[in-house]
């Protein structure tokens, strides 16, 4: 037997409420009804979906697989919800935007906010996340736009050059390698050094640039916003890419070039199979630098 939505939704409510009563105050029902509904549904199924324990219910290993689906489905109910929403507003509409943390930090929100002057009813959802996490996003139309650092090779998602730059070692402005026009890893050695897991992608290129010339890190963390935080807080010195040094952020650190020069590329990703929105389309254009017409409002 087919699972219909009413069935759909009240198996949602029971996974993440973890009980009977609590799925029938979330749906606004009688728990008598939620129990007959259930085990309607599991007789359907011929499957056991939740097993009675001291009163509550423990979803099974069927259930949980079932869960991982029933919440692409929720996403996209909650999606056609959201435009209904926008179309009765008129139109202005709604942006979804996922970046990586370098990206996310001064970059994004500049052309968000440029994008905004334009359209000042726009409604904008934005995070920072994993690469996966982006690809995934872009991949399933989850997101409109998504911007990284970091190279992706993905079937699911469109991938174009924005920005160009290349990799910057940082610390106090009052610090003594602030004379130096560049910066070599055996420059870095006598200092302690705020690294990235070498197992992430970001962490095994500041490795391969800093190889064999600079120390192990003393401090490891996983995005370059929270190295910047800790350079700043006097933890060591930092090799992080130019775009999370943009904009007025980290007025009390200084930046030099690593040398020999690493390039680093800042990345749109776009859903491959999907054709952008009116605001994406927009979007995409100020993060290429093809729209100069709308300032940021101060």
């Amino acid at each position: 037997m087919p699972l219909n939505l009413r069935q759909i939704e009240v198996f949602r409510a029971i996974m993440i409420s973890g009980s009977i009563s609590g799925a029938a105050r979330l749906l606004s029902v009688s728990q008598p009804a939620i129990s007959r509904l259930l085990a309607y549904t599991e007789d359907g199924l011929k499957l056991k979906l939740f097993e009675r324990i001291s009163g509550r219910v423990q979803p099974t290993p069927e259930a949980k697989r079932l869960f991982a689906e029933v919440e692409h489905i929720h996403r996209g109910v909650a999606r056609i919800n959201d435009l209904a929403d926008e179309l009765r507003a008129g139109g202005t509409g709604t942006i979804r935007v996922v970046a990586s943390p370098s990206a996310g930090h001064s970059m994004v929100p500049e052309a968000l906010a440029r994008l905004r002057s334009r359209f000042p009813d726009l409604r904008v959802e934005f995070e920072s996340l994993t690469l996966l996490e982006i690809v995934n996003r872009v991949g399933t139309a989850r997101a409109d736009l998504g911007i990284t650092v970091l190279p992706v090779d993905e079937p699911t998602v469109a991938v174009e050059t924005i920005a160009e730059g290349a990799l910057h070692v940082i610390m106090p402005v009052d610090h003594a390698l602030t004379r130096l026009r560049s910066i070599r890893p055996k420059d870095i050695a006598p200092y302690p050094l705020v690294g990235f897991g070498p197992q992430t992608p970001y962490g095994h290129i500041v490795a391969q640039a800093l190889a064999g010339g600079s120390p192990e890190p003393t401090t490891i963390v996983r995005y370059t916003p929270d190295a910047c935080a800790m350079v700043r807080a006097g933890a060591g010195l930092a090799v992080v890419d130019e775009f999370v040094l943009r904009g007025r952020a980290w007025p009390d650190l200084a930046a030099r070039p690593l040398a020999p020069k690493i390039p680093m590329r800042a990345y749109l990703l776009t859903p491959r199979f999907e054709p952008l929105s009116r605001n994406a389309t927009a979007l995409a254009d100020i993060l290429r630098g093809r729209d100069r017409k709308a300032p940021v409002k101060r």
